[in-house]
C-alpha cells in the first residue's frame, strides 16, 4: 500500500495552500474501504490529528485549531484525499500526513501512513 503525499512547502501567514494524498495498492478493500485523516507533526512536537473523513465522504472531523480553516475532503474516483488549508498562520508549520484505516468484519485492522510532506509558514 502507498499512500503519497503532495503539495507541500513555503506559504506566507494568511495563505493558503491544498496538500493531496494518493492511494494505491490496497491488499483489503479498496480506497472507497477506508476512513482517512490528516495529521501533523510540528517542529518537536507530537503527531497530532488534523482532520479525518469517513470511507463515504459524508462525515468529517476537525481539530479545534483548524476549524473552521482547514477542509478535508476526497475523491474516491481519484483515490486521493485532499487536505485544503487557509487563513494559515505560523503554528500550522509541520510535516503533514495522511493515513488510512479500516476494519474487516472479524475487527483486523488495517492502517497505512503516508511519508508526509511539509508544510512551512514564514514571511
Amino acid at each position: 500500500v502507498q499512500l503519497v503525499e503532495s503539495g507541500g512547502g513555503l506559504v506566507q501567514p494568511g495563505g493558503s495552500l491544498r496538500v493531496s494524498c494518493l492511494a494505491s495498492g490496497f491488499t483489503f478493500g479498496t480506497f472507497r474501504t477506508y476512513a482517512m485523516s490528516w495529521h501533523r507533526q510540528p517542529p518537536g512536537k507530537e503527531r497530532e490529528l488534523v482532520a479525518s473523513i469517513s470511507s463515504s465522504g459524508l462525515s468529517t472531523t476537525y481539530a479545534d485549531s483548524v476549524k473552521g480553516r482547514f477542509t478535508i475532503s476526497r475523491d474516491n474516483f481519484k483515490n486521493t484525499v485532499y487536505l485544503q488549508m487557509t487563513s494559515m498562520q505560523p503554528e500550522d508549520t509541520a510535516h503533514y500526513y495522511c493515513k488510512a484505516s479500516a476494519a474487516d468484519e472479524n475487527n483486523r485492522v488495517f492502517v497505512y501512513w503516508g511519508q508526509g510532506t511539509q508544510v512551512t509558514i514564514s514571511s
